[in-house]
């Protein structure tokens, strides 16, 4: 199955900078292994606002469980806010339509 995933991060105030970097290095880390397994598919950034940024994932799972699974093992789980949205596939997509 395919998931939609929207993150938004927030980190608590007080945070030192040293533990935040290290958090995104290791966040880093995880993105590239789920990359090698297949899970991770995309990843986009959307500025829907001036100064909030939104991290837009296509995930690989073999279902809700295994991708809450995953995203719950992320480093910086405990400071987002996930959105997941189950994607099925579309009559008129034109990749399933090339490959019939």
């Amino acid at each position: 199955m395919e998931f939609l995933v929207e993150f938004e991060l927030n980190i608590p105030d007080g945070t030192p900078k040293a533990e935040v970097k290290a958090l995104q290095d290791a966040e880093a880390s995880s993105a590239a292994r789920l990359a090698e397994e297949g899970h991770l598919v995309r990843l986009w950034t959307s500025h829907a606002a001036p100064d909030k940024a939104k991290v837009l994932g296509l995930y690989r799972a073999d279902g809700k469980a295994e991708l809450d699974s995953l995203l719950g093992a992320l480093p910086l789980s405990e400071w987002m806010h996930i959105t997941v949205t189950p994607l099925e596939l579309h009559p008129n997509d034109p990749v399933a339509t090339t490959s019939r």
